[in-house]
């Protein structure tokens, strides 16, 4: 795993969010301090910082941040104003949802300290968003190690997107059973998808396992059909940023048309998911809202001339919506779904709830 860029950090010392700048990667590695809501909510908005862990780490961090200089006296008061400012960094996108599952986290949190003193509701507020960072790194190596178990060494993988260590606390979701094959010696033949329009396989995946030595090729979105069809490619590992009660998983634009692609060619395709992005009180698929973006991101971004004619219409979601039934399984830090998932996602939180109790 790459150790030398830690994308989301607090400096309590300093009072700030500590962030590496994702839309600067590969040509530069610059970190950013974020020391009041509004940095906070820009940076998960322009994606400065991404990836569902990640954005679910910033936003605690930056609630914490956000009221650890209040000046309130009583609960009441101090209580406004925390849910003054979670409400704001909750509207900064809304397909993630790590966003508003760590956010209420930090709510709940707050409310279980709501009779000691403001100072200490202060510390406890650091103390959990601190843990959610620590239990996302170790949930992260969980999946790996869950995932690692469903392959053998010298199989070719094929990703979208990035769900590598940039987009959590570390190890990554889909990339974790990648880094910890790297360190046992298992020679993955990894094909990281470009991720049109945005560049996330390109920019960051690519420069993610290339610094860790992993045997990866860069390819186009559109050239994974030729790619599976090669029989270069022995499974799809995927991360999510949220994933329904019944399975319908909401990931990067073109990730369910590399889940059809690999139904049919008769490769598994697998979702990595912490359970912090399984949404049990959605549905489905169709009840998940999909963030569009600007058009510019089409037709200008990353480009040194506009490359689409002037006034051209232009739509942008930035995810869409694998279906269940292309899903040979969902893996997470409590095990491994398969389906039907309504059944299975269930059971995955009676295991987790458990756990939590015996801890």
């Amino acid at each position: 795993m790459p150790k030398q860029i830690e994308p989301v950090a607090l400096d309590d010392a300093g009072s700030a969010l500590v962030i590496v700048d994702q839309t600067l990667i590969p040509n530069e590695t610059r970190y950013l301090r974020l020391t009041t809501p509004e940095e906070t909510w820009e940076a998960i908005r322009s994606l400065r910082v991404r990836g569902a862990p990640a954005i679910g780490i910033a936003a605690a961090m930056g609630l914490y941040l956000g009221v650890k200089g209040s000046e309130a006296a009583d609960f009441e008061d101090f209580y406004h104003e925390f849910r003054q400012v979670k409400a704001y960094l909750a509207s900064a996108r809304p397909t993630a949802v790590n966003l508003f599952w760590a956010l209420d986290r930090m709510e709940a949190c707050l409310l279980r300290h709501r009779d000691r003193p403001i100072p200490e509701i202060k510390e406890a507020l650091r103390a959990e968003a601190e843990a959610i960072r620590e239990e996302d790194a170790r949930a992260n190596r969980t999946i790996g190690e869950y995932s690692l178990s469903l392959l053998k060494p010298g199989m070719g993988i094929l990703t979208h997107c990035n769900a590598g260590a940039l987009a959590t606390a570390a190890y990554g979701t889909a990339l974790a059973p990648i880094y910890l094959g790297q360190e046992r010696g298992y020679n993955f033949r990894v094909f990281a998808d470009e991720t049109r329009p945005l560049l996330q396989g390109a920019r960051l995946t690519a420069y993610e396992l290339m610094q860790a030595g992993v045997d990866v090729t860069l390819i186009c979105d559109n050239m994974a059909s030729a790619v599976m069809k090669n029989g270069w490619v022995d499974a799809v590992f995927v991360g999510c940023d949220r994933v329904a009660a019944n399975g319908d998983t909401a990931n990067k634009i073109g990730t369910s048309g590399v889940a059809i692609l690999a139904r049919h060619y008769g490769i598994p395709f697998y979702v990595c998911a912490p359970t912090s992005t399984i949404d049990l009180r959605c549905p489905t698929g169709a009840d998940i809202v999909i963030e569009e973006r600007r058009p510019e991101e089409v037709t200008e971004q990353w480009y040194a001339k506009r490359m689409a004619p002037e006034g051209v219409k232009v739509y942008n979601p930035a995810f869409d919506v694998t279906d269940a039934d292309l899903i040979t399984a969902i893996i997470t830090e409590y095990g491994i779904a398969r389906p039907p998932y309504t059944e299975s996602l269930k059971e995955l939180f009676r295991r987790k709830e458990e756990a939590e109790r015996r801890a």
